[in-house]
């Protein structure tokens, strides 16, 4: 098993700033460019969990920018290049502080909000008689308020638009792209055998203002897939939908105790499980993209990056 990359420090030309988030390190450029490192961490109920899952990084780099060239006839999008099998190169963007997520099937967070018996989820009414990874007649859009620290909070159209986080003309832009992206999304998963559960996507502003693509997109950390062969049985006799996304490293936790809660220590993780963990992810690109995974070599990754970054840079 290859080594995880847990943590960054680079210097790169030209670096004005470094941001550190949960899992991607993201260093801006005095040129327009941001330089962003796809960690192996791993985060769960808005915790970061202590060991690194070796290749996630690489894993959530490529697929993201397999996405983002696939969906750029749909929306602009900040990627310029990928120097590095855990490194996009793009346009600094001023963050919308809003997560679109969009929701074809009852699981996850909205089944557990409709199990407790509410109906209304971020302000969208969700039908009578479902039962946990039914279909919804159509995708609904359930976004959250980005927040600086802690968790991320659910948040209806009529809350963004009173704190006018974004402009009507902008809510319904945001709407009508994350739709069109989630549908090129479920396409390109039902060609793979998959079926696209849920995801989200993050925008920001361009520097003429125009709404932008950022961040990853239809990965294993953003998104839920299932597998499209057998899931009908499976609903009809209730039983568990075969799943890729990191909705089983959220249930491991459970069992074991945690869910984010004040109080709760995080259960260590051990060796076996974090295998289990880069194989599912590993079986996820290869699944989502139709192409066989290449472990890049990890035995110095971050000279390694650092070394590819740098010649990219100076060949602009």
């Amino acid at each position: 098993m290859g080594q995880a990359l847990t943590q960054s420090n680079f210097q790169f030309p030209n670096q004005t700033d470094v941001y550190k988030g949960k899992v991607r390190d993201v260093y801006t450029l005095n040129n327009g460019l941001v330089v962003m490192v796809a960690s192996d961490r791993i985060s769960a109920f808005d915790v970061i969990l202590p060991k690194g899952i070796p290749f996630k990084g690489q894993v959530l780099n490529q697929i993201a920018a397999s996405f983002l060239d696939a969906t750029s006839d749909i929306v602009p999008n900040w990627k310029k290049a990928t120097p590095d099998p855990n490194v996009t190169v793009g346009l600094k963007c001023t963050p919308i502080k809003l997560e679109m997520v969009i929701r074809g099937y009852l699981s996850g967070h909205a089944w557990r909000t409709y199990k407790s018996g509410e109906r209304v989820l971020c302000g969208v009414t969700m039908p009578e008689g479902m039962k946990e990874n039914d279909r919804f007649p159509e995708p609904i859009i359930t976004p959250a308020s980005k927040a600086d620290e802690g968790h991320d909070e659910d948040i209806s159209e009529a809350e963004i638009l009173a704190k006018e986080i974004v402009s009507v003309e902008q809510w319904e832009t945001l709407k009508k792209y994350t739709r069109a992206l989630f549908q090129r999304g479920t396409e390109i998963a039902a060609k793979h055998g998959l079926i696209l559960v849920d995801t989200k996507y993050e925008f920001g502003l361009d520097e003429n203002g125009n709404i932008t693509l950022i961040d990853e997109i239809h990965t294993p950390d953003s998104s839920r897939y299932f597998y499209a062969d057998g899931y009908q049985e499976r609903q009809d006799k209730d039983e568990k939908q075969k799943q890729l996304s990191k909705e089983f490293v959220r249930e491991w936790l459970m069992e074991n105790g945690f869910q984010g809660l004040d109080g709760q220590q995080v259960p260590n993780m051990p060796e076996e499980f974090v295998n289990t963990v880069t194989e599912r992810y590993i079986e996820l690109f290869e699944k989502v993209t139709g192409s066989s995974f290449e472990r890049a070599n990890t035995d110095n990754i971050e000279a390694r990056i650092e070394k590819n970054v740098v010649e990219y840079l100076n060949s602009l």
